[in-house]
């Protein structure tokens, strides 16, 4: 697929127009939804003791814990769990769909796949893995990634900007003593890569400069 530039301004994907805050806009309000979703299912697992943690999370290494690559990202091991990947998911999460629903949809599903199944193969067979924490290190590897396979000057700044907030936790992709899948940080940034590339905004060399910017043609 193949995104041409407005040269009128009008472009949701570029820094400064009008449709590019109210895209931006329309993917805060979006991830702002998603996230109660996440504490609906919380309370239902908890208020109604459904064990979801152990029936749909991810069990590396054994078939019954396999379809948890898919239902894991929904579930928490608790309320402090899900509290510290809210605001990250909202952040990181807003940058990525506001290029596109499609996109984001798209994306989204290669670093759930990615991270997923990186755990199953990896991780302990003694474990149960959940949480969103694959998702959002694949959003920061999208956002990190977007700047170099775009050459765009705007993804180069919300890369830095989310390398300057979030930095820290790419430490998270190194094994650790703590009770956290190093694993599914580590496969969900490969994911977001992986996504960033796949589903790259391609430009016209013809309609573009070397800036990334439209060709101005004079009437």
């Amino acid at each position: 697929m193949t995104w041409h530039d407005n040269p009128r301004g009008g472009d949701p994907h570029r820094f400064g127009t009008d449709a590019f805050y109210a895209a931006l806009g329309r993917a805060f309000v979006a991830m702002c939804a998603v996230v109660p979703v996440l504490f609906v299912i919380e309370a239902l697992d908890v208020g109604l003791r459904l064990g979801l943690d152990y029936t749909a999370g991810i069990i590396p290494q054994r078939i019954q814990g396999l379809d948890g690559v898919f239902f894991s990202p929904f579930l928490h091991a608790g309320w402090n769990h899900l509290y510290s990947n809210s605001i990250p998911l909202i952040l990181l999460g807003t940058f990525v769909l506001a290029a596109g629903t499609r996109r984001f949809l798209w994306s989204t599903g290669v670093i759930i796949l990615v991270s997923g199944l990186g755990v199953w193969f990896t991780g302990s067979p003694n474990s149960v893995v959940v949480g969103a924490s694959g998702v959002i290190f694949g959003y920061l590897g999208i956002l990190l990634t977007r700047g170099i396979v775009e050459r765009s000057w705007w993804n180069f700044a919300v890369g830095l900007l989310v390398g300057l907030l979030y930095g820290w936790q790419l430490l998270g992709i190194l094994p650790t003593d703590e009770r956290v899948s190093w694993q599914g940080h580590l496969f969900g940034l490969l994911g977001g890569v992986v996504a960033a590339i796949l589903f790259r905004r391609r430009r016209d060399t013809d309609d573009v400069d070397r800036l990334g910017s439209p060709r101005m043609t004079l009437p």
